[in-house]
């Protein structure tokens, strides 16, 4: 996995920071949708001045620039994810664990599709799309 971490943050007028680059790695590098309490105890201990505040407002600054969404499923907690294709999310309904599912390559695009089925005058600005079953670890 070589990316150019910096190179990013300059492409979407982010002043990178050790802490932000941090917090930008840790979310592609673990592609599991955490909360900000998730990623905030697994970086506390190599970041000893890193504050949950922070992480927040990271994270909310990295969703402003569009390098990060947000999303909730059927909980109240806000998760983060680094991919910005289109894809939808699958949710294991035994162990929670939340999937990135991609459409095959000649599928139309799920963004298009449902921006197809919305009457005229309406303007999409963000999708999300959930299912819900057993992960092949469960089934």
């Amino acid at each position: 996995m070589n990316i150019n971490f910096p190179f990013i943050f300059q492409e979407a007028g982010i002043r990178p920071s050790i802490q932000r680059i941090a917090v930008y790695k840790y979310l592609y590098q673990n592609p599991v949708h955490p909360d900000v309490e998730t990623v905030y105890s697994d970086l506390a201990s190599d970041y000893p001045t890193l504050s949950k505040t922070t992480v927040y407002n990271t994270l909310k600054l990295f969703e402003e620039k569009n390098i990060v969404q947000s999303l909730k499923i059927e909980d109240d907690k806000l998760r983060f994810d680094a991919e910005m294709k289109s894809h939808i999310h699958f949710k294991c309904t035994k162990c929670g664990k939340i999937t990135d599912i991609f459409t095959p390559e000649n599928s139309p695009d799920p963004v298009k599709l449902y921006r197809s089925f919305l009457p005229d005058g309406f303007s999409m600005t963000k999708q999300q799309s959930t299912i819900w079953g057993l992960c092949k670890d469960c089934n």
